[in-house]
């Protein structure tokens, strides 16, 4: 029987005959990848409920009173992504008229400014996570490809140091070396993918956010609900 050929291309091999830096490069790719789906995941659950929770806005609108409205609001939005500015508006009825520094301002600036702090804090929470991702989709590729260069650059060193040029000892190390750079690439894609799958979605939530916003600011500043 004839004996298989030797296998010149070969993950294990480019690890046992690499060095502390080809190590290193390997882990940090593993790491990025760890975390970019840890992100990546928990997001996406995340902006399904986010989605799911959106229609209770309209059954805020229909409802009886501005405390059924906030309660059932605040039950149907489990990432209080709109349920903080209905809680906002709530309380800036309740403590109107109370001696304080923002008492000093009007009402409907005291309304503009209660809900521009709640709608800036959903917009944090929804953006969270979204620049580590941008950051690993555009790094990872070049984390790669510095992991190829230095495993080439080792590979002519040591046929260098041979003093004997044969094709399958330079063949086997580059193209274990060109491996960097596809795990690189497939660390970056899923990444640059969900970043904008994600910017997307938070485009229609912020969207929705704005437009209840005005009119929670236009339903507490009107002249009939102030002489309630």
């Amino acid at each position: 029987m004839t004996a298989a050929p030797d296998n010149h291309f070969s993950l294990a091999r480019y690890w046992e005959q690499g060095d502390a830096i080809s190590h290193a490069v390997a882990y940090l790719l593993l790491a990025m990848s760890l975390v970019s789906w840890f992100y990546i995941l928990a997001k996406t659950y995340a902006a399904w409920r986010v989605r799911r929770g959106s229609p209770a806005v309209q059954a805020f609108w229909d409802a009886p009173t501005m405390h059924d409205g906030v309660a059932g609001l605040t039950l149907a939005d489990p990432e209080k992504i709109f349920a903080p500015l209905a809680q906002a508006g709530a309380a800036q009825l309740l403590v109107a008229g109370r001696p304080s520094l923002g008492g000093e301002m009007g009402h409907a600036e005291q309304v503009t400014r209660v809900l521009r702090g709640a709608l800036q804090r959903a917009t944090q929470r929804l953006e969270g996570g979204l620049t580590l991702l941008a950051s690993i989709g555009s790094t990872a590729p070049f984390v790669g490809l510095l992991g190829t260069v230095w495993g080439i650059y080792q590979a002519l060193a040591n046929v260098s140091a041979a003093g004997t040029v044969q094709i399958d000892k330079v063949a086997g190390p580059v193209g274990e070396a060109l491996i960097m750079t596809a795990i690189g690439l497939s660390v970056a894609i899923p990444a640059v993918l969900a970043y904008n799958g994600f910017n997307r979605v938070n485009r229609l939530t912020l969207a929705e956010l704005d437009a209840f916003a005005h009119d929670l600011h236009a339903y507490l500043t009107t002249g009939e609900r102030l002489r309630k």
